[in-house]
């Protein structure tokens, strides 16, 4: 079921059902509406593959919403029943904000997986749990047990193994600074109900937009890790940018979340020195993972621009003419480095 295109993600304005006390406690004592949403593009086969996955799961969301910036990146999914596909502008943080408009009707919960991410039999179910439990969560992430991009990617059946290997692990929830997008599920409630988005101002792969969107959130609810929600990020490489995009956005970015009062100045100033000493250190030792000297060159243009005023996110569009199939979404672990 395909969704024709919308052009530009629209602001989200009022919940079209009933929030607040009334419709909260309208709705106690009766099961969270979950749904599961994916944003991607350019990696049909492997959507197909995390779709088939999904969809065999015991435990399975009330709705699985995909939305990708053409049709065909969602090739052989149209005629399927158990999935809806819409069309949206291209990037992460448009996309993201798509399916909380498709969704925002009947979820109580809207899971966001990255199309890579491969959760447990039991990732849906102890997400609920926790939703359930503690009312005061408005966002939660699980727990990732590896994660491809460290070590060039991982197959279907390795993250299997690791998944199986791992067994179930015991409830932990544990208050965080920020959930983690590859899988970060959202309480809809207080989105709906304050009009929070995604920050489209964060072109393509969104780089930190799991933090912008979890600290904008946390005004109205706990933001928590999941000890036994887990899964896998298999790390494909297939989509993703140029290094020289990314290493702009680790700078770039930081320094716009930190204006708009999203990320804290010591973390933010931390996380682009970490990267940059990561990117330089990979360059010098011949990273063959990473693309470090176009990530370490996109760090100092960025840096460049900060000195003259006028580093901003959306800069790296101006950075060649990428195909409109790239739209990666770097992993935690890129996020960490």
């Amino acid at each position: 079921m395909i969704s024709p295109s919308a052009g530009a993600t629209r602001q989200i304005g009022p919940a079209p059902w009933p929030c607040g006390a009334e419709a909260a406690a309208e709705r106690a004592g009766h099961p969270l509406r979950i749904a599961l949403g994916i944003a991607s593009a350019g990696r049909p086969s492997i959507l197909r593959d995390t779709v088939d996955y999904l969809t065999g799961l015991p435990h399975r969301a009330e709705r699985l919403i995909i939305c990708v910036p053409a049709v065909e990146d969602a090739s052989g999914l149209a005629g399927r029943r158990d999935v809806e596909v819409i069309v949206g502008s291209r990037g992460l943080t448009c996309q993201r904000n798509r399916i909380i408009e498709a969704a925002a009707a009947d979820t109580d919960v809207l899971i966001f997986l990255d199309d890579d991410f491969i959760p447990s039999a039991s990732f849906l179910s102890r997400m609920a749990a926790v939703f359930a439990a503690r009312p005061d969560v408005a966002i939660a992430t699980g727990e990732v047990l590896a994660d491809g991009v460290l070590d060039g990617g991982l197959a279907m059946a390795q993250a299997l193994q690791v998944i199986e290997t791992a067994g179930e692990g015991a409830e932990q929830v544990t208050d965080v600074y920020n959930a983690y997008g590859c899988n970060m599920a959202v309480r809809l409630a207080p989105v709906l109900e304050n009009a929070l988005t995604f920050d489209e101002q964060l072109p393509l792969y969104g780089w930190l937009e799991d933090v912008d969107f979890s600290r904008s959130i946390a005004r109205y609810g706990r933001s928590v890790r999941v000890e036994g929600a887990r899964g896998v990020h298999l790390g494909v490489r297939s989509g993703r940018q140029p290094g020289r995009r990314l290493g702009y956005s680790q700078v770039a970015n930081p320094v716009y979340l930190i204006r708009k009062g999203t990320m804290s100045k010591g973390r933010a100033l931390a996380q682009i020195g970490r990267n940059i000493l990561a990117n330089t250190s990979g360059a010098l030792f011949k990273d063959r993972l990473i693309d470090r000297w176009g990530r370490l060159n996109g760090n100092l243009l960025a840096l460049s621009d900060l000195l003259f005023g006028r580093v901003s996110p959306s800069r790296i569009l101006e950075f060649g003419n990428p195909s409109p199939r790239e739209m990666p979404s770097p992993s935690i672990a890129t996020k960490r480095r």
